[in-house]
């Protein structure tokens, strides 16, 4: 079925830029929603943004709007999450997942059945 592999992510220090790529495969003619999700340590799982595959229709948590974007290569089926000006409240795990569905809101993680396997993200001093 629909398979995520992450690649990317790594440690800079505030003000720097990281990007995570999420490769998709497997997948239908079906309008997949991509969201991007990250775990803090010691935090629950949080949505931070969300795009359709294929579509230039985006989302974005108010906290990260402006300074992440969602690129895709629609081409080889990738998705980026574009990271700039990072701050140290950044640092988690990020995730991509997906799910066939009308709309893509940012949602709770719940409402996705299908995850990349994380990528860490460092923003420190």
């Amino acid at each position: 079925q629909v398979q995520l592999v992450q690649s990317g992510g790594g440690s800079v220090q505030p003000g720097g830029s990281l990007r995570v790529s999420c490769a998709v495969s497997g997948h239908s003619r079906s309008n997949y929603c991509i969201g991007w999700f990250r775990q803090a340590p010691g935090k629950g799982r949080e949505g931070v943004a969300t795009a359709y595959l294929g579509s230039g229709i985006t989302t974005y948590l108010a906290s990260v709007k402006g300074r992440f974007t969602i690129d895709q290569d629609a081409s080889r089926n990738i998705m980026y999450l574009q990271m700039n000006n990072l701050k140290p409240e950044d640092t988690a795990v990020y995730f991509c997942a997906a799910e066939p569905r009308q709309l893509c809101p940012i949602s709770r993680p719940g409402e996705f059945k299908v995850w990349g396997q994380g990528t860490q993200v460092t923003v420190s001093s």
